[in-house]
């Protein structure tokens, strides 16, 4: 997908302190450094406009959020939310985070280079919302659930801690349990192919804008939780 460049992008992302300009610097201080707190710190890897991340800091003080995104237009629009909540005005005005969202931040960058962001054991969940597919066969090691990104998450991933998708799209759902189940380190702890229709699988689910234009549309969304083999039923 193209996407259209704003110009103001790059100025308001400066601006604000919900975006942390150098996250390498942060490897293995993120709780110390950047939220003051030792809860625990979960991720949402292509986060969009930035819906489900706010609401989840909203509802849950005692979590750390960070949201990933690779596209300074798209972050723009999660940080704008922001001043919809009354939080940041989206302009060299911000407020300083520990004014509201002290459990917040954002980061603008590729998630390949994960590893290099966050140390071993420094994250606690992993979200993955509505994915890019990269339906072509050779980009397939681009996909969020393929075998080599699993094995960015294993680096950072918490003893424990889990990784969940979610999709509309069913070929990417069917290339990503495949990936799992031919995993030696991971497997899948719950899988549903109707998570709407699902009660246990959708107890506290989180719309994602996405989400509540497919779901009203009457597409069945896909969802798996995936946990290391190793761990036994462990989850943070």
């Amino acid at each position: 997908m193209r996407l259209r460049n704003i110009p103001r992008a790059e100025s308001v992302l400066g601006a604000s302190p919900y975006v942390i300009k150098n996250p390498s610097s942060c490897r293995g201080k993120w709780a110390e450094n950047v939220f003051q707190s030792s809860s625990p710190i979960h991720i949402e890897i292509g986060m969009g406009k930035g819906q489900f991340l706010l609401t989840l800091a909203k509802q849950n003080p005692s979590v750390n959020y960070i949201g990933i995104e690779r596209y300074s237009s798209v972050l723009l629009r999660a940080v704008e939310k922001l001043g919809e909540s009354g939080t940041d005005s989206g302009d060299t005005s911000c407020r300083k985070p520990a004014d509201r969202f002290q459990n917040l931040r954002f980061v603008c960058c590729d998630a390949a280079g994960l590893p290099d962001f966050f140390a071993p054991g420094e994250i606690s969940r992993i979200y993955l919302n509505f994915s890019d597919p990269w339906p072509k066969a050779r980009h397939a090691r681009r996909r969020l659930t393929s075998r080599e990104y699993f094995s960015r998450y294993d680096l950072i991933l918490a003893r424990g801690g889990q990784v969940e998708f979610k999709t509309d799209n069913r070929a990417l759902f069917d290339f990503s349990t495949g990936q799992l189940d031919s995993s030696d380190t991971w497997e899948i702890a719950g899988l549903t192919y109707d998570l709407h229709r699902d009660g246990s699988m959708c107890a506290g689910n989180v719309l994602t804008e996405y989400e509540a234009r497919f779901s009203s549309a009457g597409t069945p969304i896909c969802k798996l939780i995936a946990k290391r083999r190793a761990e036994g039923d462990l989850c943070i």
